[in-house]
């Protein structure tokens, strides 16, 4: 029932972004779900975070693991395949086969590398609208995402308020606050400062072999702001590894060993370059930067909100997700917009794992 194909689409035409700097030609990768209907009207757009990609459910032949949202996905799953036909796209930038850093300025011949144009999440979201329309899809039923991809629903119901009904943002801001950004500015540093970077200009096979240590380390920090330090005491306790000693040096807790195998496993799967680009596109999202209030950004939606915030979320705490529930209100309109809070100790990642406790939302919404 969950019907999975995965398509490439090449553009030869611009996309002029945000900061003036131009993409004459770009590829995006995407994964489709289910079947879609006669009058296209059953379509849900699945939007991914940081290191996601569109592989967001079932498993390829071989594979050993499912898609990231794969308990989410599927036939009568929160999102149902057997009803509705869903899509993900990788974004801009990232590592997984849409045009990213290592593509090839076809202007120089050269992958682009540093030379890659900064881009923000208005310019990723207009790149998927054009696919859509390519795709033949002019309207979506909803948009769906979590932490960088709730940035990406609310940008497609800020700039496209006519192409979704509903809206779905979990985990998510309207705004990065400087508590996510001083998170992604230990991995950007540590990436940049690490001499196998060599200023973008290493060797791409290497790094998946070898991994690269400045990312590694940014992944850990990162670990720290996905879990809580309840989920963490859940998780590994004071735990030591058996095989360590408690009076070596360098011997481990669990936790040290869950950092370690996260870490250092990470680069060898996604590229230190499109880490650096999508941390500056979460860093410098904010919604309200061509308003003058966040009430005169969300004035322009028309789909019906629904926000799922975490009660253990350290990165986007649930103020970030009630505020733009309190701005609708703020405007009279608090009937468009729902506001959950789920109770949950694990961190910012419940939004991949706890999906037991949201999905009856998810459903819910779909289907009002």
């Amino acid at each position: 029932m969950l019907n999975l194909k995965t398509g490439k689409y090449e553009f030869k035409e611009p996309l002029y972004l945000e900061s003036g700097r131009i993409l004459s030609s770009y590829e995006l990768v995407y994964e489709t779900y289910g079947e879609l209907n006669e009058d296209k009207s059953n379509v849900i757009v699945v939007c991914h975070a940081l290191t996601g990609s569109h592989h967001a459910a079932g498993r390829y032949d071989g594979d050993s693991k499912n898609g990231w949202w794969d308990a989410l996905i599927g036939h009568e799953k929160g999102v149902d395949t057997s009803k509705y036909f869903v899509v993900c796209v990788s974004i801009l930038g990232s590592c997984y086969g849409s045009t990213s850093p290592l593509s090839i300025d076809e202007s120089i011949g050269k992958e682009y590398r540093l030379n890659f144009p900064v881009l923000t999440i208005s310019d990723v979201v207009k790149a998927q609208i054009n696919l859509f329309k390519k795709l033949g899809i002019q309207k979506a039923h909803a948009v769906i995402g979590g932490s960088l991809g709730g940035m990406q629903a609310l940008c497609f119901a800020i700039e496209f308020p006519e192409f979704a009904k509903k809206t779905i943002i979990l985990a998510s801001t309207y705004q990065s606050k400087p508590w996510a950004i001083a998170f992604n500015k230990i991995a950007i540093e540590a990436i940049r400062r690490d001499p196998e970077f060599k200023n973008g200009q290493y060797d791409e096979s290497f790094i998946k072999q070898n991994g690269l240590n400045g990312l590694a380390y940014g992944r850990m920090a990162g670990h720290i702001s996905f879990l809580s330090p309840s989920s963490m005491d859940d998780k590994f306790g004071r735990n030591y590894v058996e095989t360590d000693g408690l009076y070596e040096l360098f011997g481990r807790f669990q936790v040290d060993r869950y950092m370690e195998y996260n870490g250092f496993n990470f680069p060898k799967r996604f590229d230190p370059l499109s880490y650096l680009y999508i941390a500056k596109m979460m860093n410098i999202f904010d919604c309200t930067r061509h308003y003058d209030t966040l009430e005169s950004a969300l004035k322009h939606v028309k789909s019906q909100i629904t926000l799922i915030s975490f009660s253990g979320d350290m990165l986007f705490p649930p103020e970030c997700m009630s505020e733009i529930h309190d701005a609708f209100c703020k405007m009279g309109r608090g009937a468009q917009s729902e506001y959950i809070e789920i109770k949950s100790d694990y961190g910012h990642d419940a939004f991949l794992v706890e999906i037991d406790k949201f999905d009856i939302y998810v459903k819910r919404a779909l289907e009002r």
